[in-house]
């Protein structure tokens, strides 16, 4: 018996080491950890439990048979984060480059099904060069199962993904499938094709960091959510987001115990909006007052920064928080912030998250750049979000909400649970000027007159009041008491049931 413990120790010692000694210290060089170090810093200490360490390939092509290492690229399993159960898989670099082959995946589909049915978050670790190239059509379908696996598993189970070194071809498919992709700066790489196929097929000269790397896809692309300075503060983070998240679109929301009063006051509110109506001011000012002790996990803020998407917490429970920024473009919409906001309002109201939204917007952003673009399809993909989604909606309008982009923003017409607003709020089809000089265009030579114009239609509209007489506004409320209204009335929302026509799916306006 003692033999075959001491025979069964030496496979798994064998397993443990990846791609050997020398390998490892290459990926430590590159400032990269390796599989199960990732998963150790990921998980509640002691708590994983690994799957298929023994797996090994079956080619034999192209000398293949006889370069086997066990695991065969990829390390998966479960364990927990802060007593919850999650799935884990992590590609492991230092063997055959963490590419992707038939027995590789049948490792990933197989904890993607346990998570699917056991209703469970997963977190797929990419560092990997895509495809094993002597594998051919074997790999291909290998990346096929794992695809279909993603996109039966969206809006069930949260997915997660982050890229920690190189991600390409079908690999980048997988992630941008999932509901959240975090980078790691200076060593992580997204991209179809690499710099060599590019030079070669377009003749551009691109490195690997502009091609395709953190700072490209956290601002340009959007591609990702976030980027992280290295590998411990990138798991560190996963652990503070999985505390966010349910484990399922059926499991109740995460509630931790809070230390921060629902009844608090906060009267520097008072003093939030500038005297001056152009004059911008930061609406994290106020997320970060609103919500539990200031603890605020946004996502994608170097992308489309004049909206604001994140998570966080008001007396306990999760909220989503969608948010104008007056700092940047006057928090005006356009089609980044159309994608932006519709995506994080569809993910919420997949995970029945109740969403908050902050409103300050001037409309949507005019010019033949946007409308090229697509700003009706764009914009229109933040209208369809909110309109579909059943979660409880709370909406307060702090200063400007003019035209449709009042609209869009979680209205009462788009059924707004709560909507408020602070007595400094102007709610109108467009700014007083701008309507004074439509509707009195006769008067336009004469500027006293258009003057005392705008004056008329400022003390008419530039309020909150026209609204609340219609009954769009439940209440006009003291700015110093949002996080406590807000509290009361999620507390009064958390029984809400409401149930859209049956469909097969919807059709969002990709």
């Amino acid at each position: 018996m003692q033999e075959i413990l001491e025979k069964l120790e030496a496979r798994r010692v064998q397993a443990r080491a990846g791609g050997g000694e020398k390998r490892v210290a290459a990926q430590h060089a590159k400032g990269k950890l390796t599989a199960r170090e990732r998963i150790a810093l990921l998980l509640d200490e002691g708590s994983f439990e690994e799957f298929d360490m023994f797996v090994e390939h079956r080619c034999t092509d192209f000398g293949m048979e006889g370069q086997k290492l066990p695991g065969d690229g990829v390390v998966t399993g479960w364990g927990t984060v802060n007593g919850r159960v999650v799935y884990v898989f992590a590609k492991d670099f230092t063997v055959f480059g963490g590419s992707l082959s038939e027995a590789h995946a049948r490792k990933i589909t197989k904890i993607q099904d346990m998570a699917l049915q056991n209703r469970a978050p997963i977190i797929g670790l990419f560092d990997a060069g895509g495809a094993r190239i002597q594998e051919g059509v074997n790999a291909l379908g290998g990346y096929g199962e794992v695809f279909q696996r993603n996109v039966l598993s969206s809006g069930v189970i949260p997915q997660i993904s982050v890229i920690m070194g190189p991600c390409a071809g079908g690999d980048v498919y997988s992630p941008a499938m999932t509901d959240f992709i975090f980078m790691v700066r200076d060593t992580s790489y997204m991209f179809v094709t690499g710099p060599d196929v590019v030079k070669t097929v377009t003749n551009e000269t691109v490195t690997a960091e502009e091609l395709g790397g953190a700072s490209v896809h956290t601002t340009k692309s959007s591609i990702a959510d976030k980027g992280f300075d290295n590998d411990v503060e990138a798991l560190l983070q996963m652990r503070r987001l999985i505390d966010f998240l349910p484990s399922s679109n059926t499991s109740p929301l995460p509630e931790l115990p809070s230390f921060d009063s629902a009844e608090r006051i906060d009267p520097s509110l008072d003093t939030l909006i500038p005297a001056n109506p152009n004059q911008p001011y930061d609406m994290k000012e106020l997320i970060l007052k609103m919500v539990d002790e200031g603890d605020f996990f946004e996502i994608q803020e170097a992308h489309a920064r004049n909206i604001i998407t994140g998570l966080a917490r008001i007396n306990g429970r999760t909220v989503g928080i969608v948010a104008n920024q007056p700092m940047v473009l006057a928090g005006v919409l356009d089609s980044d912030a159309g994608r932006k906001g519709g995506r994080f309002v569809r993910f919420c109201d997949c995970f029945n998250i109740p969403i908050v939204t902050l409103v300050d917007v001037p409309g949507f952003l005019p010019g033949t750049a946007q409308e090229y673009g697509g700003l009706i399809k764009h914009g229109a993909k933040l209208l369809f979000a909110y309109a579909e989604a059943t979660v409880p909606k709370i909406t307060v309008i702090t200063r400007k909400a003019y035209g449709g982009a009042y609209v869009v923003m979680a209205s009462k017409h788009l059924r707004g649970d709560v909507n408020y607003a602070w007595p400094t709020a102007e709610i109108a089809v467009m700014g007083s000027k701008g309507a004074a000089e439509i509707i009195y265009r006769s008067e336009l030579s004469d500027p006293a007159k258009i003057q005392a114009r705008v004056k008329d239609y400022e003390q008419r509209f530039a309020n909150p009041f026209v609204a609340a007489e219609r009954g769009f506004l439940d209440e006009v409320i003291m700015p110093h008491s949002t996080r406590k209204r807000i509290a009361r009335a999620l507390n009064m929302l958390r029984g809400k049931e409401l149930q859209n026509p049956w469909k097969k799916h919807d059709n969002i306006p990709l």
